[in-house]
C-alpha cells in the first residue's frame, strides 16, 4: 500500500516522554471575538449578517471538556554506580549483579469530553493505555478518579469513567453533515493550559494518515498542539463532531493542520466498549487501497492503468474465509459504493462500515472489467464469523503472572520471562499450565512484563485464530508449549 508521506512529529504527553505517538493541543484564543465570514442565507447560524458568533458554543463545550492527568508505575533496570560499603558485602548475595530495579513514575497529562452525565467520558486509547492512575479534573476544578471502560488502538479511542452525576455532557453531533469550509472549535488544555479554545475551518474530510488501523480524520486548520489529545471538536452549534488525535507537524508544535477523528466512528467505538469492553468490528473480507494509489504505483512502474474508475477502493487481496470471497468479490475490482453511498477512498469506506453491526446485509458496488456491479454480503468479524467476541483479560486466563526473580533467572541463564506464581482453574490450565512454569515467548514475541503479555492476549483475541502459543521452561530448564484457546473454557 502506497503510504501518504506526511513528517508527523508528535509528543505524547501522557508520560511526558518524545515518542512517535499522536497527541494534539490548543492555543488560547479570546472566546468573545466574533469571526468574519460570509456566512450564506440557508444557514442554520442565528448570527448578525456576516458573522458567525462561536462564543455561546466555546463556552458550553470547555465545560463538557475534561484535564485528564495520568501516572504510570514503572521498574527500570539500572546499572548500579554509585556503591556503598554494604554493597560487596550484600550485592551478590542477593542478586543484583551490579544493576537493581528501580522505581519510576511517569506523569502526563490530556483531554477528554464528558459525553453522559453520570460519568463516561471519551478519550484518545493513547493518553490512558498504559495508566496506573487516572485523574479526571472537571471545568469548575472538582477532581475525580477515572477507570477505564475498554480501549481500542484501531481507533486510538478509549472510555473512562467517574463516579459522579448530572456533569455537563456535550451534545453529540453528526460529523456527516460537517461541510468543507465549515467553522469548528478544537477545545482541550493544551501545554497544560486547561480549558482553552481555538477556531478554524474543517479543511478535509475522511483524510488517511495510516496510523491507525481505522481512521476517516476530519482535518482542521484550528491550532492544535501537545497536550489536547481526546479534547472536543465542535460544531458552532457547541455539538461534539470529533475527537482531536493528533496534529502534522514537522516541529511537534501547531504548523498548519490537526486531525479529528469523528463521531460517526466516535459512536460505535463506545457503544460496543461499553456493551462489551472490546469494538465488534464488522469487516466485508477485504485487503485493498485507494485507486488512485494503486494508479499511481503502476505508474512509476511505467504501466498504464485503465480501470474504468478513478476513485474507489482496490481489491488486493480476498481472503479465502470473508464475507467478500463468498460474495464473488474477486482481486482487482474496485468498490465504489456502500449501500448505495459513495466511497472515493479506503477511509470512506471503513467509516461506512464501522456504522453496522455482525451480521448486516449491505450492498457493494463495484467495478470489474470497466463495468458496475451488485452483490450483498453478510458483514462478519475479522475472526470470519458473526458472533461477538469479548474481551479477554488475563484474570480470565486463571494465573498470576510476576517477572522472573533475577537469582531465578541466573540459574537458568534466561534474560527475561515471566513466572507463573499461581494457577486457578481457567483457560491456561486446559491448555496444562501449571505453578512455576517460566513462559519466555507467546505468539513468537518475547515477554518480560504483564503489561507487554495483556498486549499480545488483547491482540490474539482479536486476530483470526484466537490462540496463544506458548513457549516455556520448567525450574528444572525443560522446555515447554502450550495452545490456549481463547474462546469458552470447557
Amino acid at each position: 500500500m502506497t503510504k501518504m508521506k506526511l513528517n508527523i512529529a508528535a509528543h505524547v504527553a501522557c508520560f511526558g516522554l518524545s515518542v512517535a505517538a499522536l497527541f494534539v493541543g490548543i492555543s488560547e484564543m479570546r472566546a468573545n471575538a466574533p469571526v468574519e465570514v460570509n456566512v450564506p442565507k440557508n444557514s442554520s447560524v442565528n448570527a448578525p449578517s456576516g458573522l458567525v458568533d462561536l462564543t455561546g458554543a466555546a463556552e458550553s463545550a470547555v465545560n463538557s471538556v475534561v484535564y485528564i492527568k495520568v501516572t504510570q508505575n514503572t521498574q527500570i533496570q539500572q546499572s548500579v554506580e554509585s556503591r556503598s560499603p554494604w554493597d560487596d558485602f550484600f550485592g551478590d548475595f542477593f542478586g543484583n549483579g551490579g544493576s537493581r530495579q528501580q522505581p519510576r513514575v511517569r506523569k502526563g497529562s490530556g483531554s477528554g469530553v464528558i459525553i453522559s452525565s453520570d460519568g463516561y467520558i471519551v478519550t484518545n486509547n493513547h493518553v490512558v493505555e498504559k495508566a496506573d492512575e487516572i485523574t479526571v479534573k472537571l471545568n469548575d476544578n472538582r477532581e475525580f478518579k477515572g477507570r477505564i471502560i475498554g480501549t481500542d488502538k484501531n481507533s486510538d479511542l478509549a472510555l473512562v469513567k467517574i463516579e459522579a452525576n448530572n456533569l455537563p455532557a456535550i451534545s453529540i453531533g453528526d460529523s456527516d453533515k460537517l461541510k468543507l469550509g465549515e467553522w469548528v472549535l478544537a477545545v482541550g488544555n493544551p501545554f497544560n493550559l486547561t480549558s482553552t479554545v481555538t477556531a478554524g475551518i474543517v479543511s478535509a474530510k475522511a483524510r488517511s494518515l495510516y496510523a491507525n488501523g481505522v481512521e476517516s480524520f476530519i482535518q482542521t486548520d484550528a491550532a492544535i498542539n501537545q497536550g489536547n489529545s481526546g479534547g472536543a471538536l465542535v460544531n458552532a452549534k457547541g455539538e461534539l463532531v470529533g475527537i482531536n488525535a493528533m496534529l502534522y507537524s514537522q516541529t511537534g508544535s501547531y504548523s498548519g493542520y490537526g486531525f479529528a477523528i469523528p463521531t460517526t466512528i466516535m459512536n460505535k467505538v463506545v457503544s460496543d466498549l461499553k456493551a462489551y469492553g472490546t469494538v465488534q468490528r464488522a469487516v466485508i473480507g477485504i485487503v485493498g487501497t485507494d485507486v488512485i494509489n494503486y494508479i499511481d504505483v503502476e505508474k512509476d512502474k511505467g504501466k498504464e492503468v485503465d480501470l474504468g474508475v478513478n476513485e474507489g477502493v482496490y481489491v488486493n487481496e480476498v481472503p479465502a474465509d470473508g464475507a467478500a470471497s463468498e460474495a464473488g468479490i474477486e482481486p482487482g475490482d474496485v468498490i465504489t459504493a456502500v449501500d448505495a453511498v459513495k466511497v472515493t477512498k479506503m477511509a470512506e469506506l471503513q467509516e461506512e462500515l464501522i456504522k453496522h453491526k455482525l451480521g448486516d446485509k449491505v450492498t457493494i458496488t463495484y467495478v470489474r472489467n470497466k463495468k458496475s456491479n451488485k452483490k450483498t454480503l453478510t458483514l462478519r468479524n475479522e475472526q470470519g464469523t458473526t458472533e461477538k467476541v469479548t474481551e479477554v483479560y488475563p484474570n480470565s486466563l486463571g494465573v498470576v503472572l510476576k517477572p522472573v526473580p533475577a537469582e531465578m533467572k541466573r540459574e537458568l541463564a534466561l534474560n527475561g520471562g515471566l513466572l507463573v506464581s499461581a494457577v486457578t482453574n481457567g483457560k491456561m490450565k486446559d491448555a496444562g499450565v501449571t505453578k512455576g512454569v517460566i513462559i519466555l515467548e507467546v505468539n513468537n514475541k518475547k515477554v518480560n512484563t504483564v503489561e507487554e503479555f495483556q498486549e499480545i492476549v488483547k491482540v490474539a483475541n482479536m486476530s483470526t485464530d484466537r490462540v496463544l502459543l506458548i513457549r516455556a521452561k520448567s525450574q528444572s530448564g525443560r522446555n515447554l508449549a502450550f495452545a490456549v484457546e481463547l474462546g469458552e473454557s470447557k
